[in-house]
């Protein structure tokens, strides 16, 4: 076995094969291109590669997460190259630079017993989790126009997506069933919630944007795409908002091509799951929010 190396990843060479790890062990979820990657940069962030005779075996990334005052640290090993030590390599290398930025608690998620395992050895304990719903598309009929409200792509009004950061958004974080308020800049809403406005809806009432929901497309795997950002204002629930939304995204997405989505949704958030349900949704694996408190020391 050759020495392991740890270095950060720069080129956009680099940043295609730390995709092509993620891709290796998460291939259910979509990954960000190179270019929405590169959009992501910004001081304090780190990008990691973790090379083995000459081969890239792991990825990492420790950067500022949604949680106010927390650091995501997320260490990924190919399935072929675990228990070889790379995994704890990526993450105390991680962890120190989040240390180094003054940050005190760490968290990521993991999606499998093993995962669990390895990171309860470095103190980390289950906080919440997400279930993952599925449905896959078939003839989807477009719903009607509703009465009250209009719904529109936001390639159709491009201004309503910043208004929907203020109208929809911040007023319905603080009801996701999350550890603690989600920290969402108006620049990671612009850059991070939406990938093709031709594929986001918007519905509006007057000059209101009162609910939001789309899909967000996967170049790797054009034939899935995941659901983006549910949300509708409090005063609108209870009047088919988020059910007309998701409907008209199912259509879109039989009309281009799409044969699976799939959403991650808070244990907690039953209204939404049981939505899904509605729609036909059903459930997948579940993935566990662990955090811990740095600098991180092993226990094993």
């Amino acid at each position: 076995m050759g020495e392991l190396s740890i270095r950060e990843a720069v080129t956009d060479a680099d940043y295609e094969q730390w995709r092509e790890v993620r891709i290796a062990v998460l291939p259910y979820e979509r990954c960000p291109s190179v270019a929405e990657l590169r959009g992501l940069d910004k001081p304090g962030r780190l990008m990691l590669l973790a090379e083995r005779d000459g081969k890239v075996v792991g990825n990492g990334m420790s950067d500022q997460s949604n949680e106010t005052g927390r650091a995501a640290v997320i260490p990924r090993v190919r399935p072929d190259a675990r228990r070889q030590g790379v995994g704890t390599a990526l993450l105390l290398a991680l962890a120190d630079h989040a240390v180094a930025q003054g940050y005190d608690r760490a968290g990521c998620t993991v999606d499998d017993p093993g995962s669990v395992r390895f990171a309860e050895k470095f103190g980390f304990a289950e906080e919440s989790r997400q279930v993952e719903q599925v449905r896959r598309i078939g003839a989807e009929p477009w719903p009607a126009q509703p009465t009250g409200y209009e719904v529109v792509t936001v390639a159709e009004r491009p201004e309503l997506w910043p208004l929907a950061y203020h109208q929809v958004a911040l007023p319905t974080f603080p009801d996701m069933d999350v550890p603690s308020l989600l920290n969402v800049s108006e620049h990671d809403w612009a850059t991070e919630w939406m990938t093709d406005p031709e594929a986001m809806f918007v519905a509006v009432a007057g000059e209101e944007v009162i609910g939001v929901a789309g899909l967000l497309l996967d170049p790797d795997k054009p034939e899935r795409a995941e659901v983006a950002y549910t949300g509708v204002r409090r005063e609108w629930r209870g009047q088919s908002v988020a059910s007309t939304l998701k409907r008209m995204s199912m259509a879109w997405a039989a009309e281009h091509g799409i044969t699976e989505i799939y959403t991650w949704t808070q244990q907690g958030n039953a209204n939404m799951r049981r939505l899904n349900e509605h729609l036909g949704f059903t459930y997948g694996i579940t993935s566990i929010d662990v955090r811990a408190r740095l600098p991180l020391t092993a226990n094993a």
